[in-house]
């Protein structure tokens, strides 16, 4: 700084306090005029307060980063015997306690669907929060009626089965089977973890129909399934408004048998208690799915091949709508009682998904689209990763780009350390963490570059630094 900017900065400051003083009544003129030694404690203060470097900053965030993350010990979902985990097993996660007690939902995310080591550590996650804080719903971005499927016949087949039952087929590994051989084995315990999904989109057939005991209902509702994903495939919009007239009846009537079947449905379905509530919202939501949402999926295909995404957005926003609908139904009509998890995509929890900058999302997503009240009582947490390898949602190998200079993966992964969580929503800003306030460029999918506030989006954000392409199970 020169000596004439100095002697500006310092006039500047005279009249500042000139103003106080008088201001605050005060009588005494000398005090408005600093002495020589309080100006050169003023110019050497100014000189040491000067804007810091780029460099300098990054390398503040990462001392900072490093003095307050956490480091979990293991990523492996706990052994399962015939009693429960023992406690000292999650050591290393007692941190989230204080963090958690008051929170009735935990939103588990992913920046990929295709990373073994996401499917390790939400299982180990929550086996943790399900045993030693009492969160007994597991809810997934997958079919409800699938879910209620898988749940209400948990105890007749394995837990493989019943992970192919129960959730996309993106999420079908050998590192998510513990899950589900976890979930099997608590449905016998004062406490089981139970399996729900609140995603509306197709996948495939929810229920066979034997219920109904009406073998020609039963066919047509099996028929109109089929029917259903290969018209959302196509580009034929004048065909599929013909004939969804009659795909609607077919669940409407299907729906008008619920309550006259209850005795069948429970006995069909005796895992589930809540089969009746469950098997009627599963219709309506196809009844909608069949009325609105598929004639999107067409239209999408037909403008996507003209460069025209406005239908892909509103399918986007059409299904997250509902799936934020399905959620807190079940939150409210359900399970009115218990705390959740949910497992998804981070795009779909994230707290506003809408000002992403550079994401091909940038909408009004599910967690977005949340009450205050329940945003207030959820913890969000967003998983990313910063090397190796992950899939796609076709499976196919994609590799993890290098963590951008100043990156939320650049910041994290300076702890050294393979599994880093740090919590955002009990920060104030300060020097060391101004990373978490301000825009920060990040990886979707390990490859699509994006940028957004990290506090604004998430609550916390665990790191793991290396990633694999899961085992799929066929």
């Amino acid at each position: 700084m020169t000596k004439g900017k100095k002697r500006k900065v310092l006039l500047s400051l005279s009249l500042a306090l000139t103003s106080f003083v008088a201001f605050n009544g005060v009588s005494n003129a000398s005090a408005a005029v600093p002495v020589k030694e309080e100006r050169v404690a003023l110019e050497n203060k100014l000189e040491v307060e000067q804007a810091r470097t780029s460099i300098e900053t990054l390398q503040d965030w990462k001392k900072w980063t490093n003095d307050h993350a956490y480091s979990l010990t293991s990523i492996q979902p706990e052994a399962i015997g015939q009693q429960k985990i023992p406690s000292n097993k999650f050591d290393d996660l007692e941190m989230l306690k204080p963090l958690l007690y008051d929170k009735r939902i935990v939103f588990l995310g992913e920046s990929s669907h295709g990373a073994a080591e996401f499917n390790l550590v939400k299982t180990r996650l929550i086996q943790f929060l399900h045993q030693e804080m009492g969160y007994n719903v597991l809810a997934f971005e997958s079919g409800m009626g699938n879910a209620m499927n898988a749940q209400g016949q948990i105890d007749k087949q394995s837990a493989q089965q019943t992970m192919k039952d129960a959730i996309f087929g993106v999420w079908w590994t050998k590192e998510t089977l513990p899950l589900f051989e976890y979930t099997k084995k608590t449905q016998n315990t004062d406490k089981p973890l139970t399996l729900a999904g609140f995603d509306i989109q197709l996948q495939g057939a929810f229920t066979n129909g034997d219920w109904l005991q009406n073998s020609s209902l039963a066919k047509q509702l099996s028929e109109v399934e089929e029917q259903l994903f290969d018209w959302s495939n196509g580009k034929d919009l004048k065909g599929y408004q013909k004939v969804k007239p009659n795909i609607i009846e077919v669940y409407k009537q299907v729906k008008s048998q619920v309550q006259l079947k209850e005795k069948e449905l429970k006995a069909a379905f005796p895992s589930e208690p809540h089969i009746i509530k469950l098997m009627e919202r599963t219709l309506a939501d196809r009844i909608r799915l069949v009325d609105e949402y598929v004639e999107l999926s067409i239209q999408t295909n037909i403008d996507i091949e003209q460069y025209n995404f406005d239908s892909y957005i509103k399918s986007l926003e059409w299904r997250d709508q509902a799936m934020m609908e399905n959620l807190l139904w079940l939150a409210e009509e359900i399970y009115p009682t218990e705390k959740f998890i949910v497992w998804a995509h981070n795009d779909h929890i994230r707290k506003a998904q809408s000002e992403v900058m550079g994401s091909p999302y940038a909408v009004k997503m599910m967690g977005e689209c949340l009450p205050d009240s329940y945003k207030k009582y959820s913890y969000v947490l967003g998983l990313h990763m910063a090397s190796g390898e992950t899939a796609s949602n076709i499976r196919e190998p994609m590799t993890v780009l290098p963590p951008i200079k100043g990156s939320i993966e650049d910041i994290l992964s300076s702890t050294k350390k393979p599994y880093t969580f740090i919590d955002l929503r009990n920060r104030q800003n300060e020097r060391g963490n101004s990373w978490m306030f301000e825009p920060r460029l990040s990886y979707r999918w390990g490859t699509m570059e994006e940028s957004f506030v990290p506090r604004d989006q998430y609550d916390g954000i665990l790191l793991i630094d290396r990633v694999k392409k899961p085992n799929y199970i066929q």
